[in-house]
């Protein structure tokens, strides 16, 4: 399956890298290099549920995890398998703008924060707060609307574009 960004949104969070999309599926089995990446005969909805109950030994090992969108998007590799088990391509075939602003607050909740950027009317939420040294925040653009907090910096850079 391919993935743009378009459909970023039907991807399973974590997702974890694969280094080649040369994968066979065999009797609800899904192998990578002969060695077993998902066991879809085993109960469990996750594939790290299933990877834990198969009797196999020899299991593809899973070394990094991608855990949001910004990271699917920053990652260098393109072949993934998501926590459902369906292994996919992400194929970058947009270019989006990315523009830095000055954050205004940071609010901390119970299990995660909001930050609110000036000139941007709406907070995006984020797992834990920016380093308190840092000052603003590089967000991607689709047809000129905010769409992805990218990163941080301390410093104003300049606007410039990635592919997505």
């Amino acid at each position: 399956m391919v993935i743009t960004y378009k459909n970023i949104g039907h991807v399973a969070f974590p997702a974890f890298p694969l280094p080649s999309s040369d994968w066979e599926e065999q009797d609800g089995l899904l192998f990578l290099e002969n060695k077993l990446l998902d066991d879809r005969n085993m109960k469990g909805k996750t594939l790290g549920m299933r990877r834990l109950q198969t009797p196999f030994k020899e299991l593809f090992p899973l070394k990094a995890a991608v855990t949001d969108t910004t990271g699917l998007l920053k990652h260098t590799k393109n072949i993934f398998i998501d926590n459902q088990g369906v292994p996919f391509l992400y194929e970058k075939t947009h270019s989006a703008s990315l523009k830095y602003y000055k954050i205004r607050k940071v609010e901390r909740k119970n299990s995660a924060s909001v930050v609110w950027l000036k000139g941007v009317n709406f907070p995006f939420k984020i797992p834990r707060p920016p380093h308190a040294d840092t000052s603003w925040a590089g967000v991607l653009h689709l047809s000129g609307i905010p769409w992805i907090l990218y990163e941080y910096s301390e410093f104003q850079k300049s606007d410039t574009r990635r592919k997505v």
